[in-house]
């Protein structure tokens, strides 16, 4: 017979098990809120895949991979994939969104909302990345002064080949994995407008890729620009060259070095005289 303290008992613990319930749910919702929402501390990287030339096929995986790669070293990442992305993440205050911004295979003269508030941002102490054909990007003059902060510009390639790299800095985290030397089978760009005595050289070969004629041929750098940090890496074309993990390592450890979470040297290793290698000529990237 179930008595009237036995009702009690019984209203008594379900109420206590509807709160212990509650308590949970309201912790997990807050565990999931924790999770989605920035730290305080956390860097934001703007990855633009904007292209008005050339558009290559491994730009969906070099997008992901970066994100896999934001994942893991705590970075929140966002795109600007679209005309009107760009625009409206590039406006002076929309920049003040981001500690770098990568161009991903980029190519063209892209709809940046204020060019010089673009690269402001980038001398008041932010990082800007560039892989592949960002070196491809404003090239001919259309915006000199990207140009010049990137470091150098696309000139030619030829078809994919297999070349062996010479690894100018065994210590920089971009490059400190792979040793002497590095074989990949890739796209090789040609590199003009392009001043060894400004930059600190990652990677570089010691033919011409299209003419083969000996030299010294830059593929990979680091540079400062103002108070901001600037990594290009020449190579990235091919899908399977982004998907590697030397290539991950070697992406990821030129972003820690932009965003300054890891050390890595920045000064030219040229001393002597201005070291131009001028443009050429181009075939179809």
């Amino acid at each position: 017979m179930f008595t009237l303290d036995g009702r009690a008992a019984f209203v008594k613990a379900s109420a206590r098990a509807a709160i212990i319930i509650c308590c949970g749910l309201l912790c997990a919702a807050l565990a999931g809120v924790a999770r989605s929402a920035p730290r305080k501390g956390d860097r934001r990287l703007l990855v633009v895949t904007v292209t008005k030339g050339y558009r290559h096929q491994s730009i969906a995986v070099a997008e992901r991979v970066i994100e896999e790669l934001g994942q893991r070293n705590g970075w929140l990442v966002d795109f600007a994939r679209t005309d009107e992305e760009l625009r409206a993440k590039t406006t002076k205050r929309g920049l003040e969104s981001y500690d770098a911004v990568i161009f991903a295979n980029t190519s063209g003269v892209l709809p940046l909302a204020d060019r010089e508030a673009f690269l402001q941002w980038i001398r008041a102490g932010h990082a800007f990345i560039g892989i592949h054909a960002a070196s491809d990007t404003f090239r001919q003059g259309t915006f000199p002064a990207y140009i010049e902060m990137l470091g150098g510009e696309f000139d030619a390639h030829d078809a994919p080949m297999s070349v062996t790299l010479r690894v100018e800095d065994r210590s920089h985290p971009a490059t400190r994995h792979l040793g002497t030397q590095l074989t990949v089978f890739d796209e090789i760009y040609r590199i003009c407008n392009f001043d060894r005595s400004k930059v600190h050289v990652l990677l570089a070969l010691d033919i011409d890729p299209v003419s083969k004629v000996p030299g010294y041929f830059p593929l990979a750098w680091n540079r400062l620009y103002g108070k901001g940090r600037v990594f290009y890496t020449a190579l990235g074309h091919h899908a399977e060259v982004i998907e590697a993990d030397w290539f991950r390592q070697h992406l990821q450890g030129g972003i820690r070095w932009a965003l300054g979470q890891e050390r890595g040297a920045s000064a030219p290793q040229w001393r002597g005289a201005s070291a131009l290698i001028e443009c050429r000529g181009m075939r179809a990237q």
